[in-house]
């Protein structure tokens, strides 16, 4: 028991426990708003996913059904492995790309102006997300810059034709966008490190390549798993891209969810194939942690 044998130690263990039932009254709004906002979507979105649709009736006999079709549809298939890969490939070009960015931020510039850097990283969040898109799509386009610029200067006789709609440009044009969101944890991650650390690495002998694989890179390794996981678990849902600048070859599992509830009219298993993309989404997430898990404890 709390308190036993330490003077006053029961006026400690009542104290402790005021503060614990007012963490919890504080708390509990934000709780209770969360659990509106999310899990009750979340469950109904699952419950829904055992049910079926014909027209505007809904049958609430529990199945399985819709299941079984998302597995044995090779088209589902085609399309969650295309959203994973195209994650994947969007998550490793954004954190191979956001890494040098925060590393300079963190270790070159002066600490007056890291501020301004980082202000001036988030300036892409001031216009609308819809609008970056478009903007990617008058880029990548037939007649767009990059082939204008292209065939001014002599370097192609012809348009490159596989820069837009297809899964090229929605990796380019979703690295763009989630940039910011992997820079700044991987900032975060850096700048925690201590330099004596460093010094202490270079001092036993140890080039700079050796010091950034053995000290910087596996203490980081928390931002850059953040950076991972943010921006990989929401590509694999993201729709906009893929509509604007996808095209046929680029689409992906979210559209034909979209295409399940809003065309089709066929909510359960729009519902059924966002339940296995949660699902796959997670157990991918879960061995990337347990990955970095196993590589740190190598390391140690």
């Amino acid at each position: 028991m709390i308190g036993n044998g330490i003077p006053g130690g029961g006026d400690i263990a009542i104290g402790f426990d005021k503060n614990a039932r007012r963490g919890l009254l504080l708390v509990s709004p934000t709780a209770l708003y969360a659990l509106a906002l999310l899990a009750a979507p979340l469950g109904a979105i699952v419950l829904f996913s055992f049910w079926t649709q014909d027209f505007l009736t809904v049958d609430t006999t529990p199945t399985l059904n819709n299941y079984r079709e998302a597995f044995a549809n090779p088209l589902y298939a085609l399309l969650m492995g295309r959203s994973l890969l195209i994650s994947g490939a969007v998550t490793v070009v954004t954190v191979l790309l956001a890494f040098p960015i925060a590393y300079y931020v963190s270790f070159y510039v002066n600490p007056r102006h890291k501020s301004l850097w980082l202000f001036l990283i988030t300036i892409p969040f001031w216009t609308s997300y819809l609008i970056r898109v478009f903007l990617w799509k008058v880029i990548l386009g037939f007649n767009g810059v990059i082939n204008s610029s292209l065939l001014e200067l002599g370097f192609i006789e012809e348009p490159l034709t596989f820069i837009l709609y297809n899964a090229n440009a929605v990796v380019i044009t979703l690295a763009h966008a989630f940039a910011p969101f992997a820079i700044l944890p991987i900032f975060v991650a850096l700048e925690r490190i201590d330099r004596s650390l460093l010094e202490a690495s270079r001092d036993l002998g140890e080039g700079a390549i050796r010091t950034f694989f053995r000290v910087t890179l596996p203490i980081a390794m928390p931002g850059v798993i953040g950076a991972i996981l943010i921006v990989f678990i929401p590509t694999v849902g993201d729709y906009v891209t893929p509509r604007l600048v996808g095209g046929p070859e680029g689409a992906m599992i979210a559209n034909r969810i979209q295409v399940e509830f809003l065309r089709l009219n066929n909510a359960p298993m729009g519902a059924a194939l966002a339940v296995i993309a949660m699902v796959l989404v997670t157990f991918v997430s879960l061995v990337i942690v347990g990955l970095n898990r196993l590589w740190l404890g190598r390391k140690s």
